[in-house]
């Protein structure tokens, strides 16, 4: 028992010291990044760590005053029942099926062969 309690001291102590808080500076022998082109000037390393306005937008906390109906959707249909498929318009013959398919433009026309050729 007492062990356990000295080795998660221990555990806690090596972690605590891992959270050591310093400023960044880039590495010895190496320079800032470049100045970007539409820059007027190079940035500073406070200005990279700076996060932009678009990564973090403000919070609109307006709550409703009143409840509104929504606008009518014609895209909000109910779903499917499973059923079999509508039905064509009157006046309509349905398509080609994959047996009935028509060739494309400018293919010659072959004709299919019957079962006892």
């Amino acid at each position: 028992m007492k062990l356990t309690r000295v080795i998660g001291i221990g555990a806690a102590l090596l972690v605590a010291g891992c959270g050591r808080v310093v400023d960044l500076e880039p590495a010895a022998g190496q320079p800032l990044p470049v100045k970007p082109m539409m820059a007027r000037t190079t940035p500073s390393p406070e200005d990279l760590l700076k996060i932009p306005t678009y990564a973090k937008p403000d919070r609109v906390d307006e709550l409703m005053k009143r409840s509104e109906p929504r606008a009518h959707d014609p895209f909000n249909l109910p779903p499917p029942t499973g059923g079999a498929a509508p039905s064509l318009p009157p006046g309509q013959a349905p398509g080609p099926t994959q047996d009935e398919a028509e060739p494309a433009p400018g293919m010659p026309v072959t004709p299919t062969p019957s079962p006892g050729d």
